[in-house]
């Protein structure tokens, strides 16, 4: 793929920052908007996206390192070397969502109601990044027939091996997450209670993700019981039953609510 889409002199335009950048804006608008209904300004959504970033940097690198924590303990010094690449969405994803909680909370909204909207634009950040990895090769996937995979040939890309086809994983993450922002945006005024869009983000991914990640190439990150399942599918195991519940339970008290 590209890798580098272009230059301005002597800087570099990278796809995946780009397309980063892109999913931000477009979020960040979404959640000016609908936010401003609850009394925040730009200067309190900008906040809430730092705080967001350095979530999704903190948390994504934690569970990088996690994947081989030998190495990283008695390599110390790897961990800053390796602090530019080598991020774990659910790690982002896991710690992200504690802290929502806290700054909603302290700004007075519900954050049932506020992670509606945080659904949708956390769910359209992922895709656009989704698509970042799909040019800077990145979460690429195995080897497999030319009918159906992709061929890097960038010798920038980090795809492995290039000139060969390679299952189109980014490409199927992307279409699960566009599939979800457009049920969440479908959903959004027919919803049966708060915290409802942002439930389902999670469970439609979890099973695209498990399902995605056997096709994935990237077999360093690691496996758990005996190399059943790699990390990421374990923990989307684990994020699908968490929100299966907490959404059953959501469903039973709103409708014992209006019962009264």
């Amino acid at each position: 793929m590209y890798p580098e889409v272009f230059s301005l002199g002597s800087i570099s335009v990278q796809g995946y920052g780009l397309m980063i950048f892109i999913g931000v804006l477009l979020a960040y608008l979404f959640m000016l908007k609908n936010l401003k209904h609850h009394g925040l300004q730009s200067e309190d959504v900008s906040e809430m996206f730092l705080w967001c970033f350095a979530s999704v940097v903190v948390g994504g690198k934690i569970f990088f390192w996690l994947e081989d924590p030998k190495l990283y303990v008695e390599n110390p010094s790897l961990m800053l070397k390796s602090f530019g690449n080598g991020f774990v969405f659910y790690g982002s994803f896991l710690l992200t969502v504690p802290v929502l909680v806290w700054w909603f909370r302290k700004k007075g909204i519900n954050p049932w109601v506020a992670f509606d909207y945080a659904g949708i634009a956390g769910a359209t950040v992922h895709a656009f990044g989704k698509l970042g990895c799909l040019m800077a090769g990145c979460c690429h996937g195995k080897v497999c027939n030319e009918s159906v995979g992709i061929v890097f040939d960038n010798p920038n890309s980090h795809a492995s091996p290039l000139n060969t086809p390679l299952y189109p994983t980014q490409i199927w993450d992307a279409l699960i997450l566009f599939a979800a922002i457009g049920l969440m945006f479908l959903m959004k005024k027919r919803k049966f209670f708060d915290g409802q869009l942002f439930l389902m983000y999670g469970l439609v991914y979890a099973v695209g993700r498990f399902i995605t990640e056997k096709y994935r190439g990237d077999e360093e990150r690691g496996f758990v019981m005996n190399g059943l399942l790699s990390h990421s599918q374990a923990i989307a195991v684990g994020v699908f039953l968490v929100c299966l519940t907490v959404f059953v339970w959501r469903y039973v008290k709103t409708r014992k609510a209006n019962a009264v």
